[in-house]
């Protein structure tokens, strides 16, 4: 593989029905961004063999060997920009994937809270599992990142939308970037960066022009989605302590 060469590459690992589009949305408005969205969708649909929307499309679209997908986001950034933000869901990352490459890229965590993410998710599908949500995957890459001196920041959705510019400050500052008041806004609409896979999944993307206040709304939940979403409640907790507190 590669060696990284150039950009600032901002690595966020997230899991599904999270507010990660909208963050890649931030990021492209900024103007020096290129962004990439789960270049390992495809790479993952194929060896997994799960059948989501449009799966064949995605299939055929994207790059199915993880080793050449991996060599492109290592090398130089799209139009030659100077930031990079990859969005990544931690599912993705399958057993077999070496994680080498991962300390060349400036890694941050997504989290949100399981019920919330489950009760969207078996919306889109009609079956859902612990490692569907990835929040176990995200411990794991926590723990990795964190046994090499490299803990990546972990920014919970739920506070990030209380508070998207301070969020949005404290991460640039981290990265020795200077913060854009274009990642608070954008034009509503699909873009050409957006994964094949978009029109089954951005929909409320694609008519947002910012961040949205959270939502307070109760989840109910039974039956197999219920037991999921409490098999996740102990991996949330635990990067939920970890994350970023930010005062306003």
């Amino acid at each position: 593989m590669n060696a990284p060469v150039g950009p600032i590459r901002v690595a966020m690992w997230s899991g599904p029905r999270n507010i990660s589009t909208a963050m890649m949305r931030a990021w492209e408005n900024r103007g020096d961004c290129a962004v990439s969205d789960e270049p390992l969708y495809a790479h993952y649909l194929a060896h997994t063999g799960l059948d989501h929307p449009a799966r064949e499309a995605v299939i055929a679209d994207g790059q199915t060997d993880w080793r050449a997908v991996v060599d492109a986001l290592l090398g130089p950034a799209p139009g030659g920009a100077p930031v990079w933000y990859q969005k990544h869901m931690a599912h993705h990352l399958l057993p077999h994937v070496d994680h080498g490459w991962i300390a060349g890229l400036r890694n941050v965590l997504l989290i949100r809270d399981p019920r919330q993410v489950v009760a969207s998710y078996v919306k889109s599908r009609a079956t859902v599992t612990a490692a569907d949500i990835g929040l176990p995957q995200q411990v794991a890459l926590y723990e990795e990142l964190s046994a090499q001196g490299r803990p990546p920041p972990v920014i919970d959705a739920g506070d990030f939308l209380h508070a998207p510019e301070a969020h949005l400050r404290a991460l640039c500052d981290w990265l020795g970037i200077g913060f854009s008041a274009r990642m608070l806004a954008w034009p509503k609409g699909p873009r050409a960066s957006d994964g094949i896979w978009a029109p089954h999944w951005y929909a409320h993307v694609w008519e947002s022009t910012g961040f949205e206040p959270p939502e307070h709304r109760q989840v109910e939940l039974e039956g197999e989605a219920a037991r999921v979403a409490a098999e996740c409640r102990g991996p949330y907790e635990q990067l939920h302590s970890l994350r970023l507190r930010i005062v306003p």
